[in-house]
């Protein structure tokens, strides 16, 4: 896993799609649903540290290059 298109194709096998409207928001949403998966041991610590890593970083470029 490398980017966030590549989370969100991870939730896609769980059933769970993505698309609020904004690309910020899309992110936060996508942050909330892997805490959720974690709480719920359906991925393990290390795949989780990992999204949550992509995350906070595409969610910082965004604020500072909005691109909406």
């Amino acid at each position: 896993m490398k980017n966030f298109y590549d989370i969100l194709t991870y939730l896609k096998r769980f059933g769970v799609y993505i698309h609020v409207g904004k690309r910020l928001w899309d992110i936060e949403v996508a942050a909330l649903e892997v805490d959720n998966l974690y709480k719920a041991d359906v991925i393990d610590r290390q795949e989780y540290a990992r999204m949550k890593i992509i995350l906070v970083h595409e969610h910082e470029q965004e604020v500072a290059n909005p691109s909406d």
